[in-house]
């Protein structure tokens, strides 16, 4: 018999990339095909179709996304159509091919106006339009298809891709001090960790003649929050580097995008669920840092 296929779209993005390491552990279990835009524009209806006639997943990991927030503010278009629309036709694919969606979203749904941690269901209010975009892609994602899991992750970073953890390394080697927002409160989230819960998802949904009641919204973002500032220091210390890091407010660092003030996840949902019980921010940094070292 053959094996179940894992289609992972945004084969090059940071979270596709920790996909295709862990891969290898899997490979007794699933076959997968990694897609870039080349091998699958997901903006493109006919080809989605396509390509799902041709290859009938059993699952789909959207890694696909906009991510440039400041941009989306006034490329708004383009952020619609990769963010929104793209996942309706994704999620109308596999309602047709019986494929699960498991696609992504983010903290910037939330104004940032809370003083807890957000649960899947709080109120939702996107404050740039990235978020509005993002929180359109979870609406027409559940709309589309009944075994779709939405996780909202937050922060993420890699040792691939350009992300916050890799720009600070660049800039504290480069400058003696640099400003870092001090009053923006979230949760980082190490894109190898979040790999490594969707595939543990994917294991439990495999063995589930029902999987439609698994479906929904979770959050996922490693433990505790912190601000960009502490995420900063915390990032020098441990490459123990000599520039500054000077703490700023959001008002002295002007950017097209408004951001959430505080924007922490509540993780209890996909811990209950799935068993999923994300490490704490400090070390799963670490683990990061130690990979870039070397």
């Amino acid at each position: 018999m053959e094996l179940p296929l894992i289609l992972v779209t945004g084969k090059n993005g940071q979270l596709a990339t920790e996909l295709q390491r862990l891969s290898e552990k899997f490979a007794q279990q699933f076959r997968f095909v990694f897609c870039d835009k080349e091998a699958l524009d997901i903006s493109n209806e006919n080809g989605v179709v396509q390509f799902f006639q041709q290859y009938k997943p059993a699952f789909c990991i959207n890694c696909a996304a906009y991510t440039a927030v400041d941009k989306a503010e006034t490329n708004q278009q383009q952020a619609y159509s990769v963010n929104a629309d793209a996942v309706s036709y994704l999620a109308k694919a596999c309602s047709k091919y019986n494929t699960v969606l498991i696609s992504f979203s983010t903290d910037y749904v939330f104004d940032g106006t809370a003083t807890q941690p957000y649960l899947p269901d709080s109120q939702i209010n996107p404050i740039n339009y990235y978020g509005y975009t993002k929180y359109m892609g979870e609406k027409l994602a559940l709309a589309n298809c009944a075994n779709c899991i939405i996780i909202r992750t937050s922060w993420v970073y890699s040792s691939y891709g350009n992300n916050f953890v890799k720009t600070m390394i660049r800039l504290m080697k480069e400058k003696n001090a640099i400003g870092v927002v001090s009053d923006q409160f979230g949760s980082p989230t190490y894109a190898a960790d979040l790999a490594f819960a969707v595939m543990k998802i994917i294991i439990t949904l495999n063995t589930q003649s029902i999987k439609t009641i698994f479906s929904g919204i979770y959050h996922y973002s490693n433990q505790g929050i912190i601000s960009w500032y502490q995420f900063a220091l915390a990032i020098q210390q441990n490459m123990q580097l000599s520039c500054k890091v000077n703490a700023i407010a959001t008002a002295q660092f002007p950017t097209a995008a408004n951001r959430p003030a505080y924007s922490g996840l509540n993780t209890e949902k996909i811990a209950q669920v799935f068993g999923i019980q994300p490490p704490e921010w400090q070390q799963s940094l670490k683990q990061c840092l130690q990979i870039l070292k070397n």
